[in-house]
């Protein structure tokens, strides 16, 4: 393997790029320990000591640190590795490492995300936050089963209501501009056209028109 290219990253960190696209990040004191220089090839000794034993074992601590202090999907995670400048295959031993101890859980981390939320995310809001979290839909769908299980449930109309009272809305004062204006306001919060037009449906406005 030989290196293409050395990146500074900050003070004590560089990216090392070589031939084989396996990019990897280093302190400057470790360049100098593996005899790594730009043009050259990687001796098989330091290159084993580096993906064998010195960036797994860094990898895993990294993903232990960022648990410690908040829970992470297993994308976010892979995504804070990326961030680290750690290669692909050892970014899945590590993910693999935390997942054996249950570190990492998607199901565990929506049902949470929902337990958190449902009083004031509408459940398609809820939703695509969380497959924008990297969790997957058929996981989606199993915590919802298991937030339910826990006797869970969510009013969205109740919701709608109280962001009507909230805003001062007079449903029957309203004029059609009004009316019109809120309910894009409620759609954008993430109900859906159904729900909106039922807590609106006292008003003058047939959202089906136009």
């Amino acid at each position: 393997m030989r290196v293409t290219q050395i990146t500074e990253v900050s003070k004590a960190r560089v990216r090392v790029s070589t031939d084989e696209e396996s990019d990897f990040t280093l302190y400057k004191s470790e360049l100098r320990r593996f005899r790594i220089r730009q043009g050259e090839e990687i001796e098989e000794d330091a290159l084993g000591a580096i993906m064998e034993e010195l960036l797994p074992k860094r990898a895993k601590l990294r993903a232990m640190n960022l648990l410690k202090n908040r829970d992470y999907t297993v994308k976010q995670l892979q995504e804070k590795l990326r961030e680290g400048g750690y290669p692909e295959k050892i970014i899945t031993e590590a993910l693999g490492y935390v997942e054996s101890f249950h570190y990492t859980d998607d199901c565990r981390y929506a049902v949470n995300f929902i337990r958190n939320h449902v009083q004031d995310r509408s459940r398609r809001r809820i939703e695509q936050d969380l497959l924008g979290r990297g969790i997957r839909r058929d996981t989606l769908e199993r915590a919802w089963d298991e937030w339910e299980a826990e006797g869970g449930s969510q009013n969205e109309q109740a919701m709608i209501g109280n962001l009507l009272k909230k805003k001062g809305f007079d449903c029957q004062a309203a004029s059609l501009k009004e009316c019109r204006k809120m309910y894009g306001f409620l759609m954008r919060k993430g109900f859906s056209g159904e729900q909106v037009c039922r807590a609106l449906s006292q008003t003058k406005l047939s959202f089906e028109e136009n």
